[in-house]
Formats: structure tokens, C-alpha cells, sequence
């Protein structure tokens, strides 16, 4: 089946899919856009699954003392790569937690 630019646009606007995910699932399931959904949203699960064994072994650790000393806090949050751990965006998100 041939599936066109206008389909995939639909499917795309509806889930925020990745373009070829879109394609693929409306070949998977000849075209009809409530399935294509249903096949994207398991495909998903597939995915989340699979990487829920993964570990996070690379993270940051920030503290917190309030203004007299009386209550602190320490906040770690971890994340697959020390490569995602250096960067300016993580180390923000760090700060602010």
C-alpha cells in the first residue's frame, strides 16, 4: 500500500512521532490511523520496557542549606552517561532540584 505525505502529516500531528515511525506504522497497518496510533503506542511500551533494566550509573549530587542552618538537603539525580552528566543543561537541572 502507498502511503501518503498527508497520512503520515495526520499521524504525525496526533502522536509527535518520528516521521519514518509514522510511515512504518501506517504500512504496518495498511493505512488505517487509529491502528497506525495503537501500533505506535505499543511499539513505545516495547521501547520503555527494554530500558527499564538500564542502570543510571552516572549522576550529580547537590545540596541545600536554608538560611540558618536548621534544615539541609541533598539531591541526587543520575543518569546513563557521564557524557549527559557534564553538561550545562544537566548540571542547571541539578541546581534547581
Amino acid at each position: 500500500m502507498n502511503i501518503n505525505a498527508q497520512l503520515v502529516k495526520e499521524l504525525r500531528k496526533k502522536t509527535s512521532a518520528g516521521m519514518m515511525d509514522c510511515k512504518k506504522a501506517l504500512k504496518a497497518t495498511e493505512g488505517d490511523l487509529e491502528k497506525a496510533i495503537e501500533y505506535l503506542r505499543k511499539k513505545g511500551m516495547d521501547a520503555a520496557a527494554s530500558k527499564f533494566n538500564r542502570q543510571a550509573l552516572s549522576g550529580k549530587v547537590e545540596s541545600y542549606i536554608h538560611l540558618y542552618g536548621k534544615i539541609g538537603v541533598l539531591v541526587e539525580i543520575n543518569c546513563e552517561t557521564d557524557f549527559v552528566a557534564n553538561t550545562k543543561e544537566f548540571k542547571e537541572f541539578v541546581k534547581r532540584a
